[in-house]
């Protein structure tokens, strides 16, 4: 960036007026900011807002920002100047300044008074110290809106886990699933309008979907500005109702207006003036991110400041793991490249030698278009004519800053960057089929953890981990489920799991696409594990929860149980209702075992559950449930997820009973929903289900009307041995009851074994004269009934429901009959023989009502069955009549009760007639009229409520107006009930004034019962007309006017409301009356009790259970009913198919189609002009080559016949202008081929291991000796460590130089290479393979070769039945490798060898003594595979490893030596670890050992 600038500090005055409460000034601290060697002890919020979501633009409360102001400065410092030192320039106003580039008066009055540092070099390590912060809180920009950010200055040296603890915790970040860095020019720059866009809706879909942090420098220009930007387009034309995190870390000193920032005890918050035109030198903070973090290390005007602890805090929070809805991953991190300066290479450098993939958008210019240019080439083809070609084409004017040695560290930069090229992606616009630059970033995601070193198959399971906490199931499919690796159902499992609980449906999908069988997946434990970790937000939680919290309170548990099925079981009863079995009975054993295995590589715990382990069980412990279809549809309709459900309801067998269940539950879950919305959502889901189980039974009707029907009364034991009819019937599905093939099965049970085209009137005259039966007027279903001489006609004529119903009718009829006759005149003090007739006809309905309490085959006990009983309104009637007849006749048998018994049964009469309503619900006529009474009755009844409030406020008036102390409580209640309300029909009391008025219908005192008190009373009555008549009218106004209107319209609004559904309801409603005709006894009362003398005996007296008429629930064999559901399989998916079409076929989708495909048609267009752009760039690029060579030619030509005497140097016309330094070229063609071979690249790597040493950049070119290098200057490093060297060893120094024989035995050190003698120049040996940048013995012992020994110990892979593995028909190998502590590979057991000795060290450590002189043996017996140099990071120059490789193979698993080596591992360091790996190409070895690893593979034909 650019160099000093302007120069501001907040003065003690300027505080003051920012923050008018402190002080003027603060306490000078004197630790130095290098003794911050670990975390401190960071003080804990117990703030709700630190563990809450982020309230996004809005001002924090009180509390937290007392808890900001606390936490912030206890735990967050920043940096200042303490010692003011004159500095040599001035600053840009004239001033003088400090060597840190404030000016003295931005010192404090400390800062200024020590002189005895008046002309001393500034050094930041003594001048500059920490103090609390007094920069954070919420910042505003003016004038730009009512967004709020965040912000907090902090120092360069603060640790990343107090700043990743500030974010998540105090700014109450979620943690994200992705770590975006964009990094790029710090300067506006000029891009394509199509290429910005696609990289803004990219950037920020990336970001939204997948839950992302973007890391940015937060300035206003450059890459920062085009981040912002894209951010704030998102939020102004999207409805995203969540905020893009977008983190500024940018330098403290060199943000400008930053005087506005600083509060001691935070701003809430800072207004911020962003002021591009004064900005000078110095940076503005872009607005259009959300949270900024300011480092400061005590200097002014100073860029790049932030660069090392950005790096730190992106590498910190890589290394975290966040666990979220099953899937546990660590944040992966991606790096965004936009144009961009040297800067941006060393960025993408460190990043890639950091192991993070980098995304280069080509066209965005300089340093990103140098990089995609040389990307698809060999790393011996970037030459550093090459690169300085490319920089003279992409930086134009800024190219002559380029010296020689710049431009070979660029080289060596770019070809470093460019050999990983796992880690690098390049974004080119319309080219590789990428479109959008989030699939550019979440391929190269992808691509770097494809490449990754792993054991086994983690490096799938990372991929799938990182896609679904992404969820994006595009780049499941593409990058994923792919050719190159094949999925097995089971390693599935887990994410299924995680799918699910995190509610991805598209995910699911796929999981069912690539094998994943419900079956295996639902085990009894994973279902569990789901409703532990179901929706804390749904009722049905809730609903749990409860039970749980009751079972805790019965069992008296110190804490609540866990969540077991039969908990899971009580609540589904309630929801599916009480007919219905427990569809998780409780096991006998409630504790039992349950399995739990721990998979190191990977990890997806939730509340300490391991995922992977509820499938890793041996095939006998896995617990399986009856339906897992069932179970997951259940569990996801609970929820009301709707993606879900579908998915698992198109996989499932017995879908009409399952469409209905999902229907019941949600209606009854609606009802306990508080929000609106979510009923709303919940009941339309419901009559979803409801239709997709109406169209499932539309073509299963259509298909086959006998098999369609049986399907109704099925009994399903998946969901709690009911059927579909009884589930719908429950659920108040009219619309399904009503259906036509269900109305048709109806029919048949009401008409019996009766032909359904019988005549109602051929039916009573066979009832009333039944030899009729035998005449042919009666025709059956049945063949075997139609004969004439059957004698089953009989029984199959009186034992059909409609028969019997009617027989039912004339028998009520007739007791109704009997029973007013005998009211009205024939009731005497005696009872007659009639009298005694109707207390036997009753006695008969009462036995029948009694048979129907305890009727009970399904088994649900006496309580249900008298829940289900009094739940009827019929019934509820019934058993009134029956109380009030037996209440009447009882006082009816007691002299002196006679009369009042009279009345008793009179009104028992009633509600007999009134039973007569139910009977007529089967006309289709008088039926619906029915229902509309009942509802009608509702509304009279709220009605009354309205009535009553009027009703009783005119009568007190009007009684206490007129009437003077009226104490007849009777006489009380006629005048303010009776006679108020009998005033509304038009019947107004003639004492309410005087005109009507007569003494004769009064009694004055109030002493004749028979007649009202007159009213006020002083010798003639006095009546306040003028008030009784306004109260009157308005009385009437608003009862007979408002009210008995507002009634009307109640009962017009009910009649239109039932008019509607008139054929529906009437359906719905006629089911009741067949099914209680369909199972009742065929003698109609009071003959009815030879019935129930019969039943009497069988069920008490012979024990005979009572069993279910199959014509309404019938149980299947088992062969017949999986016949039927695979048939209601297959016609169910015909329905999804014509769902399917139907859809596309609508005019609407078909707008939507047409649509999209006139959007990749112009998309395609638009991809297609910017090829032929492209083409055209190309072609001109070629051209301009042709013509850079044909000048070159040209120069050349002219330079010869220049010095062959023709024309004179003077004459020689400048024909290719340069602008780069003078040097030597070398290009690639004038490079010997044996030339581009790779010597070593490890050893060539900038950063030398466990030292400060920076090598000298030597690129391929330039690697071997005999290549010139004029400006080859590598730096001498020799390490003076001697805690890693062996106790009493050896160490070559320059000292001791003169004494060394190269290229001999040197005492017990040999110094003999295996590639021949080596050069030995001014006394220091030559690396054979070349430069290494570096001189010296680097952390090597020994100048020249230092000889290694690594043993590549190897054994067959071996099945369970002792068969060796193999892959691709060749043997699997497994391979001994080792961890040694603090090391993060894997390594072969092997390693240096000390002078004289045999074994080396590290192979010590892993073996115990007594097996050292064996194994010394076995490496004589083995096979050497390699024998020569190693490309280790750690040679240089003049000192470098030389190693032989052994094989020691163990062909027999039962091999004798092998098992006695098994047994001595893991000697004498119990830290190391050891163990037998699988050998595949992405075992994380050190690069070198895996060279030797694949060579012992290739020796014994072995997989790798």
């Amino acid at each position: 960036m650019a160099g000093p600038g302007r120069r501001i500090r907040t003065l003690p005055t300027e505080l003051n007026k920012v923050c008018p409460d402190e002080g003027d000034g603060y306490p000078v601290y004197s630790r130095n900011y290098y003794d911050l060697d670990m975390v401190p002890n960071l003080r804990r919020s117990n703030s709700a807002f630190s563990k809450g979501k982020r309230r996004a633009h809005f001002t924090p409360g009180t509390n937290e920002k007392e808890n900001l102001s606390s936490w912030i400065p206890e735990n967050i410092q920043k940096k200042e100047c303490v010692y003011f030192i004159e500095s040599s320039q001035m600053s840009d106003s004239g001033k003088m300044a400090c060597e840190c580039g404030y000016l003295r008066e931005q010192h404090s009055e400390e800062a200024i008074k020590p002189a005895m540092f008046q002309g001393k070099e500034w050094d930041p390590r003594k001048h500059v110290q920490e103090m609390p912060t007094d920069a954070f809180g919420d910042i505003s920009f003016t004038g730009l809106g009512q967004k709020v950010g965040k912000y907090v200055r902090v120092s360069n040296s603060t640790h990343p886990r107090v700043i990743y603890q500030l974010m998540t915790q105090q700014w109450g970040l979620d943690i994200p699933n992705l770590l975006i860095s964009v990094t790029g020019g710090a300067k506006n720059f000029n891009m394509k309008l199509r290429l910005k866009n696609i990289f803004r809706r990219g950037l920020v879909k990336v970001a939204q979907t997948t839950g992302a942090w973007i890391i940015t420098g937060g300035s206003h220009a450059g890459v920062m500005k085009q981040v912002g930007e894209a951010v704030r387009d998102f939020s102004m034309s999207s409805g995203y109702k969540g905020e893009i995190v977008t983190i500024g870390i940018a330098t403290w000193g060199t943000v400008y207006n930053r005087s506005s920032l600083i509060c001691p005890m935070g701003s809430f918050p800072a207004e911020y003036v962003l002021d591009e035109e004064t900005q000078g030198n110095l940076s503005c903070l872009d607005s259009n991110h959300s949270h900024f973090i300011l480092v400061d290390d005590g200097t002014h005007g100073k860029y790049g400041v932030e660069i090392p602890l950005r790096t730190r805090l992106e590498k910190f929070i890589s290394e975290q793991t966040k666990v979220k809805e099953g899937v546990a991953i660590k944040i992966p991190i991606v790096c965004v490249v936009l144009e961009g300066g040297p800067g941006t290479l060393d960025t993408i450098y460190n990043a890639i030698t950091n192991g993070t993939p980098c995304v280069i958008v080509e066209g965005s210019g300089r340093v990103a278009d140098v990089i995609a240019q040389v990307a698809n080439l060999p790393s011996p083809k970037i030459s550093i004519s090459l690169i300085q070609k490319k920089l003279s084409t992409f930086f134009k004017d800024g190219y002559e800053q380029f010296t020689e040695r710049k431009i070979v560290e660029w080289t060596k930069k770019i070809q470093d960057i460019v050999r990983n090229r796992q880690l690098l992606t390049i974004f080119r616009e319309g080219k590789d089929g990428q479109q959008d630059v989030d699939v550019a970033i979440l391929q190269a995601m992808l691509k770097a953890s494809r490449y990754r070193d792993h054991f086994g198959r983690e490096n799938w399971d990372h991929q799938l981990k990182l896609a679904v906490a992404w969820n994006r199931v595009d780049i499941a499919r593409s990058e994923i489920f792919t050719d190159d690796h094949e999925w097995k159902p089971s390693d599935l499992h887990p994410m299924m799991a995680a799918a699910l609980i995190a509610n991805k449906p598209d995910f699911v999908k796929l999981f069912l696409e690539h094998g994943v069988r419900l079956k295996e997946f639902v085990t009894w434990d994973a279902l569990i594990y789901l409703y532990e970790n179901m929706a804390a937000s749904s009722i049905f939680h809730a609903k749990l929860q409860k039970v749980l919290l009751e079972e805790k309170e019965r069992s008296a548990f110190s804490k609540v149980p866990k969540v077991q099925l039969y908990h899971v079981s009580q609540v589904l009863r309630e929801l599916l209702g009480d007919f219905t079995q427990q569809l998780y009975p409780k096991p006998k054993n409630t504790d039992r075992h349950r399995l739990s295995i721990a998979v190191p590589h990977i990890k997806l715990n939730v509340q300490g559950v391991s995922l992977r382990s509820l499938y890793k069980r041996s095939a006998g412990r896995v617990t399986f449930t009856m339906d897992p279809v069932r179970d997951l549809l259940i569990w996801a309709i609970v929820q009301s997820r709707k993606e879900l459900a579908d998915i698992i309801w198109a996989q499932s067998q017995d879908c009409i009973a399952a469409a209905l269940a999902c229907s019941k539950m949600l209606k009854e879950l609606s009802k306990e929903e508080n929000d609106t919305d979510s009923t709303e959502e919940m009941l339309a889901l419901a009559e979803e289900y409801e239709s997709r189980a109406i169209g499932v039974f539309t073509e299963c009707y259509r298909k086959d009307e006998e098999r369609a029907q049986k399907l109704l009364i099925r009994v399903s034991d998946a969901w709690g041995k009911t059927t579909c009819l009884q589930l719908a019937l429950e659920a108040k599905n009219m619309n399904f009851v009503s259906h036509g093939g269900i109305q048709a099965f109806l029919t048949n049970v009401w008409w019996g074994k009766l032909s359904v085209d019988n005549g109602i009137c051929r039916v009573i005259l066979c009832m009333l004269f039944f030899p009729l039966l035998y005449t042919g007027l009666i025709t059956f279903r049945e063949k075997r009934l139609q004969p004439m001489s059957c004698l089953n006609r009989f029984r199959a004529f009186f034992t059909a429901p409609v028969v019997i119903f009617h027989l039912n009718i004339l028998s009520y009829f007739t007791f109704l009959c009997l029973f007013a006759y005998v009211l009205m005149i024939d009731f005497q003090s005696t009872p007659s023989w009639r009298e005694y007739v109707i207390y036997f006809w009753l006695f008969s309905l009462v036995c029948e009502e009694t048979r129907q309490l305890f009727y009970d085959p399904d088994g649900f006990g006496l309580v249900k069955m008298a829940s289900l009983y009094l739940n009827d309104f019929w019934n509820r009637l019934d058993v009134c009549a029956i109380l009030i007849f037996i209440a009447g006749l009882t006082c009816r048998w007691i002299p002196a009760t006679l009369y009042p018994g009279r009345i008793i049964l009179s009104l028992a009469f009633i509600i007999f007639c009134l039973r007569l309503m139910h009977i007529f619900t089967i006309s289709k006529t008088l039926g619906p009229k029915i229902i509309i009474v009942k509802r009608m009755m509702k509304d009279v009844f709220f009605f009354l409520f309205l009535l009553a409030v009027w009703v009783v406020s005119f009568g007190v008036a009007k009684q206490a107006i007129l009437i003077h102390n009226e104490k007849r409580v009777d006489w009380i209640f006629r005048g303010v009930v009776y006679h108020s309300y009998l005033t509304i029909f038009g019947q107004i009391p003639s004492y309410i004034d005087g005109v009507n008025f007569s003494l004769d219908q009064c009694s004055p005192n109030g002493t004749d019962p028979y007649k009202p008190k007159c009213p006020e009373y002083k010798g003639q009555p006095i009546f306040p007309e003028w008030l009784t008549i306004i109260l009157l009218c308005l009385y009437l106004l608003f009862t007979n006017i408002l009210l008995l209107n507002l009634l009307i319209a109640m009962f017009n609004y009910t009649f239109q409301q039932v008019q509607e559904h008139t054929d529906q309801i009437w359906k719905f409603q006629r089911h009741d009356l067949i099914e209680e005709y369909h199972g009742r006894p065929p003698a109609p009362p009071p003959f009815i009790l030879l019935n129930h003398l019969q039943l009497f005996v069988k069920r008490v007296i012979l024990r005979k259970p009572a069993t279910r008429h199959k014509q309404l629930k019938e149980k299947l064999e088992k062969n017949e009913e999986a016949a039927l559901l695979s048939w209601e399989m297959y016609m169910k998916e015909n329905y999804l198919h014509i769902q399917q079409c139907q859809r596309k076929q609508n005019t609407e989708q078909k707008i939507r189609d047409i649509a999209e495909r006139v959007d990749t048609l112009t998309e395609m267009m638009d991809l297609d002009q910017v090829k032929r752009t492209g083409l055209v760039e190309q072609k001109l690029a070629y051209l301009e080559e042709q013509m850079f060579q044909f000048a070159k030619g040209l120069r050349w030509v002219v330079r010869s016949l220049s010095n062959s005497g023709f024309g004179s140097e003077e004459d020689v016309p400048i024909i290719v202008p340069s602008k780069a330094p003078e040097m030597k070229e070398a290009h690639a063609d004038e490079v010997p081929e044996s030339f581009h071979t790779l010597y070593h690249v490890s050893a060539r790597n900038l950063l030398y291991p466990s030292s400060p040493a920076v090598r000298f950049p030597v690129p391929d070119e330039k690697v071997p000796w005999e290549v010139e290098f004029e400006i080859y200057n590598p730096p001498f490093y020799s390490t003076e460590r001697q805690e890693n060297a062996v106790p009493g060893g050896l160490r070559d120094s320059l000292e001791n130089l003169s004494r060394i024989s190269f290229n001999s035995m040197d005492g017990e050190i040999n110094r003999q290479s295996f590639h021949g003698t080596y050069v030995v120049e001014d006394g220091l040996p030559l690396n054979p393979m070349g430069r290494t940048g570096l001189r010296g013995l680097g952390i090597l012992r020994f100048f020249g070769p230092n000889h290694a020994l690594h043993p590549v110990v190897t054994r067959w892979r071996r099945n369970v039945d002792g068969s060796i593995c193999r892959k691709s028909v060749k043997k699997i190998l497994e391979v001994l490798v080792v961890k040694f502590p603090f090391s993060d590979h894997w390594a072969l057991p092997g390693g240096s060898l000390e002078p004289g000795e045999a074994l080396p060290q590290k192979l010590k450590r892993i073996l115990r003594r007594e097996f050292w002189p064996q194994f010394q043996k076995l490496l004589n017996q083995g096979t050497e595979v390699y024998k020569g140099y190693v490309d280790d990071p750690r040679n240089t120059d003049n000192a470098w490893i030389e190693t032989v490789a052994i094989n020691v193979h163990f062909e027999d698993q039962n091999d004798v030596e092998m098992k006695r080596m098994n047994s001595f591992l893991q000697g004498c360091d119990l830290e190391v670890i050891v163990r037998w790996q699988v050998v595949d190409k992405r075992i994380p070895l050190y690069v070198n050992h895996k060279e030797l690893l694949q060579k012992a593979s290739l020796l014994l034909g072995a997989y790798y």
